[in-house]
């Protein structure tokens, strides 16, 4: 039974979390600490199980830093410096992934798409049989600009099909979307953080790696910091709980009781339908107290509801984001689709109550907000 908070956090993260979560930040630790070590080389291990993958195929390779950290690693790791890697166009985050790539010396080959529906392979493939000098596919997974869904498996064999490599930035995906790096040997890479779906507290990313590509790709990244071919060769040599740079340890600590708490609930199946109701009775919810969805119900995905902005020219966002504070929901105070649209996130541990409570809340906020305009 998730608990009642105070405060519901409703973007697509950091999530809104469980106190078991929140507590086990309550402690000094270091990070070569033996007992520390452990609980870090059993993180990674539990993440390579939660990604589908093969122990001695695959590792985890973490990163200090937001889901833009390790996602620009993934770049630079595994697209040789110059190569040409196609990104689909089709939300804010993957026009930063291709600001990442470019300003790393890769070349991008921008596919673009409307934000309002998921890239397919029958996009993808015409791309790549008409440019064989192109290496990688980069994209994402879950858009949280709209909450768009890509398709990773049918991109992922039609990718490998072709010769190809891929990269999946997971970020706001990993744990609830099914993806397994078992079936798609085609995936150099998946990259997610801490604070999204596994419902852990924000300060570490991570990466899960084929590690013969990790290894053959030593060498491209032209940063120590962001290249994950040395996190692998770390960890070899210094051992899976070794750390090369300073973490954020107690979001570390927090992240196994998060995985703990996944993994009761039922991991990937349970978290999903969850996240699924959460959404679906947010984007009926907000559809029946007059606010227009962004996409259509069957390109909805289970992490973000987009709608529209009222268009009464008195609605103001930040106002009212600060009003709906007020009567306790927090969303977000910006949006990044091309059309004006509030953002609501449904991940995090919250469930279809709190979702109504939520949509009351907007719903009150809305009316008392234009009346008072008036």
């Amino acid at each position: 039974m998730l608990e009642r908070p105070a405060m519901l956090l409703l973007i697509p993260g950091p999530v809104q979390t469980r106190p078991e979560v929140r507590a086990a930040m309550a402690q000094d630790i270091a990070p070569w600490d033996r007992d520390f070590q452990a609980v870090y080389a059993r993180i990674r291990e539990r993440i390579v199980g939660v990604a589908g993958g093969t122990p001695g195929v695959h590792a985890t390779l973490p990163l200090q830093g937001a889901g833009h950290f390790v996602t620009e690693a993934a770049l630079r790791t595994f697209v040789v410096p110059g190569g040409k890697v196609l990104i689909p166009m089709n939300g804010a985050y993957a026009t930063r992934m291709a600001r990442l790539a470019r300003e790393a010396g890769r070349e991008v080959v921008p596919l673009d798409l409307p934000d309002t529906r998921g890239a397919t392979a029958a996009d993808i493939v015409p791309v790549l049989e008409a440019d064989t000098s192109i290496g990688h596919v980069a994209f994402v997974f879950n858009e949280t600009g709209s909450g768009i869904v890509n398709d990773a498996d049918g991109i992922g064999r039609a990718v490998r099909g072709l010769g190809r490599r891929m990269i999946l930035d997971a970020v706001s995906a990993f744990g609830v979307l099914p993806f397994r790096l078992d079936e798609h040997p085609e995936c150099d890479v998946l990259v997610f953080t801490s604070g999204k779906c596994l419902e852990g507290m924000p300060g570490m990313g991570f990466a899960v790696a084929r590690m013969d590509r990790a290894e053959a790709c030593a060498g491209h990244a032209q940063s120590w910091s962001l290249d994950l071919s040395d996190v692998l060769a770390n960890a070899k040599r210094s051992g899976w709980g070794s750390i090369r740079f300073t973490p954020p340890v107690q979001a570390i600590a927090a992240f196994d009781v998060a995985l703990d708490l996944y993994e009761a609930e039922g991991g990937q199946p349970a978290r999903y339908a969850r996240y699924r109701a959460n959404a679906d009775a947010l984007y009926d919810g907000l559809a029946a107290i007059g606010l227009r969805p962004y996409l259509e119900k069957q390109h909805q995905g289970p992490v973000i509801v987009t709608v529209h902005q009222p268009s009464d020219p008195r609605f103001d966002l930040m106002t009212f984001v600060e009003a709906l504070k007020r009567r306790g929901v927090l969303i977000s105070n910006f949006y990044n689709t091309s059309a004006p649209t509030l953002r609501i996130g449904a991940i995090g541990a919250i469930t279809t109550d709190d979702i109504r409570r939520a949509v009351a809340a907007i719903g009150a906020t809305l009316d008392d907000m234009l009346a008072k305009a008036a």
